[in-house]
C-alpha cells in the first residue's frame, strides 16, 4: 500500500510536466480544423440572437445542414430563409426545449425528415432578470426547465446516436455567470451554474467515448436583445461581445474539439481571483465594476 503512493506521489509532478508540454506544442503547432461537410448540425433558439448567427457561421463553414428548433416560428422562418440563400439546406421545428415530451416528438420528427443529428448545439435560454422575491414561481420554473432542464433531453434524444456512429459533438452556449454571479439574475445564473455542472460532467464521461465530443461557451454578456438594458460601469473597459464573435469563436472551438472556452479571454483572470481571494474583497469588486446593480437598468427581449 506503501508503495503504492510513493509511485502516485512520483509519477503526478511527472504527468503533470508532459501536460504542460503537451498543451504548448498544441498551442504552437497550427491547428488542423475539422471538416463540417458531413455534418448536420441542430441549434436550439437557432431563430434568432447568437442561435442565428451560428447558423450563419456553420453555414460559411460548410455544414452539410442545419436543423433550427425555437419557439417562434417567423424567426425561425427568417433564419432558415436566410441559411437557404447562402446555399445550404436548412430546416425548422418548433419546439419548447422545456417540454420533455416535445423534445423526444421532435428529436424523431429531424431524425425522419432530416437524417442523424452529428452536432447538437444547447443554445436556448430565457432570462427573467429580477429577484428571488420579484420573481413568479412559474418564471423561476421556466428557467430551470429551458435553461438546464433542456439539455437533458436534447442530450438524451441525440447523444445514443452519436455514440452508434462514433461521430458527434454536444456544444453548450453557457454564460459566465454560470461561474461568477450578479444579483438580479437569480434565475438565470442558477440555471446556467447546473448547465456548467451538466456539461463537466458529460465531458468526462465522454473521454472513453471515440469521436464524440462536448464543448462549453462562457461568453461574456453579449449584446443581443435578451439581456437588453444591462450596463456596467466601466463599457468601454468591458464592452459587451458581439454575438457574432461569439458565434465565429463557438463553431472554431468545435472545429478545434476545445473542451472549455472562456470569452473574452481577460475572463480567465476573473475565475482565479475567485479561488484566491476572499468574499469581501470579492464583494467590493462586484460594487466598483458596477456588476452588482448591473440588472437595475435590464429591461430584457420585448
Amino acid at each position: 500500500m506503501v508503495w503504492k503512493w510513493l509511485g502516485a506521489l512520483l509519477l503526478f509532478p511527472v504527468q503533470m510536466v508532459y501536460l504542460v508540454i503537451k498543451a504548448a506544442v498544441c498551442v504552437l503547432l497550427p491547428a488542423r480544423l475539422r471538416d463540417l461537410s458531413r455534418e448536420n448540425v441542430l441549434i436550439t433558439g437557432g431563430g434568432r440572437g447568437i442561435g442565428r448567427h451560428l447558423a450563419r457561421e456553420f453555414a460559411k463553414r460548410g455544414a452539410r445542414k442545419i436543423i433550427l428548433w425555437g419557439r417562434t416560428e417567423k424567426c425561425l422562418k427568417e433564419t432558415t430563409e436566410e441559411i437557404r440563400m447562402m446555399g445550404t439546406e436548412c430546416h425548422y421545428f418548433i419546439c419548447d426545449v422545456g417540454n420533455r415530451e416535445e423534445v423526444y416528438q421532435q428529436a424523431k420528427a429531424v431524425r425522419e425528415k432530416v437524417g442523424d443529428i452529428t452536432i447538437l448545439v444547447n443554445n436556448a435560454a430565457v432570462v427573467h432578470g429580477k429577484s428571488l422575491m420579484d420573481s413568479d414561481d412559474d418564471a423561476l420554473l421556466k428557467s430551470q426547465h429551458i435553461n438546464t432542464l433542456g439539455q437533458f433531453w436534447t442530450t438524451k434524444a441525440f447523444l445514443p446516436r452519436m455514440l452508434e456512429l462514433q461521430n458527434g459533438h454536444i456544444v453548450c452556449l453557457n454564460s459566465v455567470l454560470a461561474l461568477s454571479a450578479i444579483p438580479g439574475a437569480i434565475d438565470y445564473c442558477t440555471s446556467k451554474a447546473s448547465s456548467f455542472a451538466f456539461m463537466e460532467s458529460l465531458t468526462l464521461g465522454l473521454l472513453d467515448c471515440p469521436g464524440v465530443n462536448a464543448t462549453t461557451v462562457l461568453p461574456f454578456h453579449t449584446s443581443t436583445e435578451m439581456f437588453q438594458g444591462m450596463r456596467i460601469r466601466f463599457p468601454n473597459l468591458f464592452p459587451p461581445l458581439k454575438p457574432e464573435t461569439v458565434a465565429r469563436r463557438t463553431v472554431e472551438a468545435v472545429q478545434l474539439n476545445q473542451a472549455f472556452l472562456l470569452l473574452p479571454w481577460t475572463m480567465h483572470v476573473l475565475v482565479i481571483l475567485k479561488s484566491i481571494l476572499p468574499q469581501s474583497a470579492l464583494e467590493e469588486i462586484h460594487k466598483f465594476s458596477g456588476s452588482y446593480t448591473c440588472m437595475n437598468t435590464f429591461k430584457g427581449r420585448t
